[in-house]
């Protein structure tokens, strides 16, 4: 892991995983009877007999926890001129409600091959792979870390993922690791501080109405 700050001064785009990421792992299925289709039924239909792609039911919904400050993160994310991304094999409603949330500018759902997603994201966005960073969890994020400039393990991921990854985070997904990985690059970039300030002063002027 010694060159991962050197990888890290080259990022340009940061995905996430989610189940184990940006989530502790944790899937809940509620009642949640709705005669309204959701957005994400047509492309969970698509998978209806595989496992492991989501549940496609009216009367259920998959709900998942995130953690606020890494829903800070995107944000610091974005002051800082980087883009950010969800990849994820199961397909939720609740995702692609938080996706929006945070303005996500990458979402793939439904992604049983990480590295075909890699593919289109390096074609649509014309950056490299040297420029884009991978956080994971599991052994399904291999395939997409091993061509990634900046592979980054939470602290609660497999080992077969941290013992290829460039550098650790100090939190476990769900609990701060999202957050973690965004500082870790930005303080490489010698942004850090200076993107911290802009969000702290956009909250002042969207509080005031005035910059302060």
């Amino acid at each position: 892991m010694t060159d991962s700050g050197d990888r890290a001064k080259k990022i340009k785009v940061i995905l996430f995983d989610v189940d184990g990421v940006l989530t502790d792992g944790s899937i809940w299925l509620f009642p949640a009877p709705s005669a309204a289709p959701r957005s994400t039924d047509a492309q969970a239909q698509k998978h209806a007999d595989a496992p492991g792609f989501g549940i496609i039911s009216q009367n259920m919904i998959e709900a998942k926890g995130f953690n606020a400050h890494d829903g800070t993160a995107i944000s610091l994310a974005r002051l800082g001129g980087l883009k950010t991304g969800m990849i994820t094999k199961r397909i939720s409603e609740t995702v692609a409600l938080r996706a929006r949330d945070l303005k996500i500018d990458f979402l793939h759902q439904g992604a049983q091959n990480k590295s075909d997603i890699l593919d289109k994201i390096l074609a649509e966005s014309g950056f490299s792979e040297e420029q884009i960073a991978y956080v994971g969890d599991d052994v399904i994020d291999l395939p997409i870390m091993r061509r990634c400039g900046l592979a980054i393990a939470v602290a609660n991921a497999r080992p077969q993922v941290k013992a290829m990854a460039h550098h650790e985070t100090a939190s476990s997904g769900g609990h701060g690791a999202a957050r973690d990985a965004v500082e870790y690059i930005l303080e490489a970039q010698g942004t850090l501080e200076k993107v911290i300030e802009e969000y702290v002063q956009g909250i002042r002027v969207r509080k005031s109405g005035k910059r302060m």
